[in-house]
């Protein structure tokens, strides 16, 4: 999906990085479901959804911060991106796998403006959690969620890929709902045109 770079401006964006060796920009597990969820809760008019474009392939997991440095450059871009076409836009993010490194290491390379206007962010079977204490430098804790599966060793710092490591359906619907709480306390404190309320 592209909505952020080929569509117009709406109430809320969502950006996503895939997993390893997943088809498309999105995924079919984890970043396509939250999509499909907030698009279903806002209408599909009032989100923009939009995939992070890079290689996911195995080699990317060896590079320096767990994700090539296509991914990083091009998730930053797209946060960018974000902020300066739609300004008004609630940004919220996510990542699986591979996915997840992305995200941990290009929010720390944005500007502290840029990082202020993502208020959420989820995490499936994040391969640097270990590696960063379960956080994302310059988003403060709640912003972000992360979702280990039980027996997933990725989570644990390693990547030992094991079944607990697909199977992270159960986790997009709180995911979801995370996300809605994020927007809707935004939505209150600073109501836009669009919305539902």
């Amino acid at each position: 999906m592209n909505d952020l770079v080929n569509g117009q401006c709406k109430m809320v964006t969502f950006i996503f990085a895939r997993a390893t060796t997943e088809a498309g920009n999105m995924g079919a597990a984890a970043g396509s479901g939250v999509a499909r969820y907030l698009a279903g809760h806002y209408g599909l008019p009032n989100v923009a959804i939009q995939g992070v474009k890079y290689p996911a392939d195995i080699a990317g997991n060896l590079m320096p911060g767990g994700c090539s440095s296509a991914g990083i450059s091009e998730s930053v871009r797209l946060f960018n991106l974000a902020n300066t076409k739609c300004p008004e836009t609630i940004i919220v993010a996510g990542g699986y796998s591979q996915g997840t490194a992305c995200m941990h290491r290009s929010i720390p390379k944005l500007t502290a403006a840029v990082q202020s206007k993502i208020v959420g962010v989820v995490l499936f079977g994040d391969t640097q959690a270990a590696q960063t204490g379960r956080k994302i430098q310059g988003l403060g804790p709640e912003k972000v969620k992360i979702y280990c599966n039980t027996g997933d060793g990725v989570c644990g710092g390693t990547l030992a890929i094991t079944t607990a490591h697909f199977q992270y359906t159960p986790f997009v619907a709180p995911a979801t709902q995370f996300l809605i709480e994020r927007i809707d306390a935004k939505q209150f404190m600073f109501p836009m045109i669009g919305s539902k309320k």
